[in-house]
């Protein structure tokens, strides 16, 4: 309950800074604006973000002739957490890696790459299967999905005012706007929404891998795929969407952090995606689970 109502405040964090942001480009009129396009987001993700995240893998559905060990362990998981059986799909993904996609445990998509059935057990990847799961029962991904979808709107709005700003465009409005106080939100807003998403991204992360625990009565087999599963992310690269990352089990896009942060930048922290690998094996490896 603690952890819901935390996400539900940065999730009205995100909203609120959207209305806000419209307030200042626009005027009451643009805090209208601001509301609908928060809320037309919600509810666009609501519907569509499964879709979107299984085509930007370029997945394919895979029946249970194919690869019996993927249905297999799903079945036996699925009748542990009592829910039903999500649709599973392989990504050619080279990078080992997985995500869970999906309003409700009643529409979810499981999927996995290439890449995590050559480099993993299939020990392992039932522990990553069990917090696939973890995050469909606990409906985290309708949650970072709608997260993504209100930070990216909020990055597209100040684009355009940058955009505005730099071309002398101005609020039509009553009281006009300051550009230098625009152009200075503009900038700020979309940091600060970021912050916001990943806050909410690595909350959610660590509760997964407590429930996939719980749920096979062991750590061992998830803290063992985590640490293949960070070695691979820092030396395969990936083709996954920047706005996708957040989903996947492990960061995809860790190796192009470590290329941009170089020797090392203090708020690289804040803005990742997901927890420290090191820490999140800790966890598992520190405590009886049975």
């Amino acid at each position: 309950m603690k952890n819901g109502l935390k996400t539900a405040m940065l999730l009205g964090g995100l909203a609120g800074l959207m209305i806000l942001f419209g307030r200042v480009l626009g005027g009451s009129s643009g805090m209208t604006f601001g509301a609908i396009l928060a809320f037309g987001t919600v509810g666009w993700t609501y519907f569509r973000s499964d879709k979107l995240a299984i085509r930007s893998a370029k997945a394919v559905e895979v029946p249970p002739n194919q690869l019996p060990e993927y249905h297999n362990i799903m079945l036996e998981l699925t009748n542990l957490a009592d829910i039903p059986m999500p649709k599973l799909y392989v990504s050619p993904e080279r990078q080992p890696n997985a995500f869970a996609t999906g309003r409700n445990p009643k529409h979810a998509a499981v999927c996995i790459t290439e890449g995590l059935i050559q480099a993993l057990s299939w020990r392992e990847i039932r522990g990553v299967l069990a917090h696939e799961l973890s995050h469909v029962k606990s409906r985290d991904i309708l949650t970072g999905s709608v997260a993504a979808a209100i930070a990216t709107a909020i990055s597209y709005a100040a684009n355009m005012a940058m955009w505005s700003g730099a071309f002398g465009g101005r609020r039509r409005d009553n009281n006009n706007g300051n550009p230098i106080i625009i152009m200075a939100f503009a900038m700020l807003a979309p940091m600060a929404a970021g912050l916001i998403q990943m806050a909410i991204s690595r909350s959610r992360e660590f509760e997964a891998d407590r429930d996939a625990a719980r749920l096979l009565g062991e750590g061992e087999s998830l803290a063992s795929a985590l640490e293949k599963l960070h070695g691979y992310s820092l030396q395969v690269a990936s083709d996954i969407p920047p706005p996708q990352a957040s989903h996947y089990i492990i960061n995809p896009l860790a190796n192009r952090a470590i290329t941009r942060r170089g020797s090392g930048f203090g708020l690289a922290k804040l803005f990742a995606t997901h927890p420290s690998p090191e820490e999140r094996i800790r966890r598992l490896r520190g405590q009886e689970w049975r």
